[in-house]
């Protein structure tokens, strides 16, 4: 079990990521809500075996589905599948980890926190306004109160000047057929990977 007010102030040194990114392979399960751990193991370059979800944060590829309903079992097998083809193990953490890095930079972070706030801004049915007394904060204000890696992480994310780019472009919604067809395509590789699994504790099973 982790102290996490411990951890804080000692500064996260016992609950590195970066420090646990020394294995073969990495377990993500998520607990009663959802959890903020799965970009850092997908980040490690090792094989993500990933309990069967409930609450997603992005689309769900590059990773062994691991069942929830059988796990110690799931995760044997994928174990021993992922001992017996290393080069596609290592070729799932290597996908994952370049996922992580190339598609969710915080320059694309920062696009999509752009879109989502004036999607929302549409939705609203009141006028806003600056309330009498209110102060304008500048950037640097924010972070002035910060320390140690709040503030280092603050200051590496902080816009220094105008962009010279115009944020992505939001892309369409996607059509039912395409939707469908993604949907089609995990739920199969899904059903494949339990077919194997089946295989090989029946024939465990049926050893003399």
């Amino acid at each position: 079990m982790q102290d996490w007010n411990l951890e804080s102030k000692q500064g996260f040194k016992q609950s590195n990521p970066g420090n646990q990114c020394t294995y073969r392979y990495k377990i993500y399960i998520e607990g009663w809500p959802w959890s903020v751990s799965e970009k850092y193991i997908l980040a490690c370059d090792s094989a993500t075996l990933l309990v069967r979800s409930h609450y997603y944060a992005y689309t769900l590829q590059h990773y062994w589905p691991i069942r929830d309903d059988d796990k110690c079992r799931s995760l044997k097998f994928a174990v021993d599948w992922a001992n017996n083809h290393t080069q596609k193990a290592q070729a799932i953490g290597k996908a994952a980890s370049d996922f992580i890095q190339q598609d969710l930079n915080m320059d694309y972070v920062y696009d999509y926190m752009f879109h989502l706030l004036n999607e929302c801004s549409k939705l609203l049915t009141f006028k806003p306004e600056i309330p009498k007394g209110a102060v304008e904060l500048c950037s640097e204000t924010m972070a002035c109160n910060a320390q140690g890696l709040e503030k280092k992480f603050m200051m590496e994310s902080l816009v220094k000047g105008p962009s010279i780019t115009s944020p992505c472009t939001l892309p369409p919604p996607y059509e039912p057929h395409v939707l469908d067809a993604f949907v089609k395509k995990k739920l199969t590789s899904m059903k494949q990977v339990e077919t194997w699994e089946k295989m090989y504790w029946d024939s465990l099973n049926n050893e003399p």
